[in-house]
């Protein structure tokens, strides 16, 4: 559907991304994620046409887009700020691409008024200022005007980060559900990690201007290819250089190792080195319980499911139990932290 081939983008001197190669599949969801700065958004920006790569190719469905206009390309925008006209009422903003295109008024009306039905905007919405809608209404509205001119692919850049965090929530299981029942291919830019692994198909993890991997929720998560992905997606134990050698691990890597793979008091099992240490910290989070261990080789925090009977407390002695085989290990002399 999209491919991207050895794009480079500079600015001045600085080179904002670094022969970036990747591909997007036909209806899937694919998500740009990384910190500030990294380049997700000016590879999103490369796709729409608003930025011109130094070097390199744009392609969808085999055809080379990289000098086609803005307007030419067939691609629906959601922007982080929503790019909303405020004076202009919700109709006027959902048709604006529509009158632009020249269309029919009545042509206009009958898209206008099916896109609103599909992403839950009220009739009695579409004569209000977009001023006077709530934060959640809004985005609707963006994505609607997006979504009514039937583009090939939508982008969203940071759509939910002006938004509470309650909300944000909902609003990200109604775009996936939004954009399952359109079936449209969906280029989604966030720096949120959580709501990455819960839109994905497939994740870009960006870093510096490069893309460090690319794959599903579950393998970045759990089968991170770099320390720098490792790091970057959820919480994570580095094991002491002690920890690594009671459980015989190669002294010249970097082990890693995810809280959840971390059980407290485990069953017995032959494949796990058992720490004992004592808790020295616990944050209760209703379904599950994080606890902070400390053992003589190292600190060590754990996330266990909350079944409401073993909860332990500070100052009480555990065992923890490490399974080499959760362990993911990397060279010593990569980059360790985002």
């Amino acid at each position: 559907m999209i491919r991207l081939e050895n794009i480079t983008v500079r600015f001045d001197r600085f080179t904002a991304l670094d022969d970036i190669s990747v591909q997007v599949n036909e209806g899937e969801f694919f998500t740009f994620l990384g910190p500030s700065g990294c380049g997700k958004t000016t590879t999103l920006r490369v796709i729409a046409g608003f930025i011109q790569p130094a070097a390199g190719r744009v392609m969808v469905r085999g055809r080379d887009i990289t000098g086609v206009p803005i307007e030419e390309r067939n691609i629906g925008i959601v922007f982080q700020s929503y790019a909303l006209f405020p004076t202009m009422t919700v109709r006027d903003n959902i048709a604006f691409g529509l009158k632009i295109k020249k269309l029919p008024a009545a042509q206009i009306r009958d898209r206008v008024a099916d896109i609103v039905s599909k992403v839950d905007l009220s009739s009695d919405q579409l004569g209000k200022a977009v001023s006077q809608l709530s934060g959640g209404q809004q985005q609707r509205v963006a994505i609607a005007r997006a979504l009514v001119t039937e583009p090939a692919i939508i982008c969203m850049d940071e759509p939910l980060s002006n938004l509470d965090a309650k909300l944000r929530v909902q609003l990200r299981n109604e775009l996936k559900h939004m954009q399952q029942k359109f079936g449209i291919t969906t280029i989604y830019v966030t720096h949120d990690q959580e709501e990455a692994l819960t839109l994905s198909d497939r994740i870009a993890v960006f870093n510096k201007g490069v893309i460090e991997q690319v794959g599903t929720p579950n393998e970045v998560y759990n089968h991170s290819k770099t320390q720098f992905v490792c790091n970057f997606i959820g919480d994570i134990n580095r094991l002491a250089e002690e920890t690594c050698a009671l459980m015989q691990l190669d002294p010249a890597k970097a082990h890693y190792i995810r809280l959840e793979r971390v059980p407290v008091n485990p069953q017995p099992d032959a494949r796990m080195a058992l720490l004992r240490g004592t808790i020295k910290s616990r944050e209760y989070y209703g379904m599950y319980i994080k606890y902070t261990v400390q053992t003589p080789q190292q600190a060590v925090r754990s996330i266990v499911r909350n079944d409401g009977i073993s909860i332990y407390e500070p100052g009480q002695e555990v065992s923890l139990g490490l399974n080499p085989l959760n362990v993911m290990s990397y060279p010593l002399d990569e980059e360790e932290s985002p």
